[in-house]
């Protein structure tokens, strides 16, 4: 029989450990790099920039282009990576309070 009090309470806490995992992602940190290391982007598992560090040699007028480029290339790979780790910090915080069901995806509640 379907108990819809059982049913509530596991709503609360899958919306509690949401919560907790959520507020964990300002923790979870990766760093890129592109260029050969002379540009290095770090974002957050909220998908923020939280650091960015630039080679002095870029630091021209005539590389300009090329500087925007690796700060892009090295952002964006770290804004991937750090995706993948939230995702898994997400499934690790709801594992036993909702089913492995196929196809559900909590990690677009980021």
């Amino acid at each position: 029989m379907f108990d819809m009090m059982k049913m509530m309470g596991k709503v609360k806490e899958l919306q509690d450990k949401m919560k907790e995992a959520q507020e964990k992602l300002t923790s979870i940190t990766t760093s890129s790099e592109s260029g050969g290391g002379l540009v290095k982007a770090t974002v957050n598992g909220k998908k923020q920039v939280i650091g960015l560090e630039i080679d002095d040699s870029l630091l021209n007028k005539d590389d300009k282009e090329m500087l925007r480029d690796l700060i892009i290339a090295a952002t964006n790979k770290a804004i991937e990576e750090v995706e993948v780790m939230a995702k898994e910090e997400i499934k690790k915080s709801t594992e036993g309070v909702i089913p492995n069901i196929p196809g559900f995806d909590l990690g677009g509640m980021l």
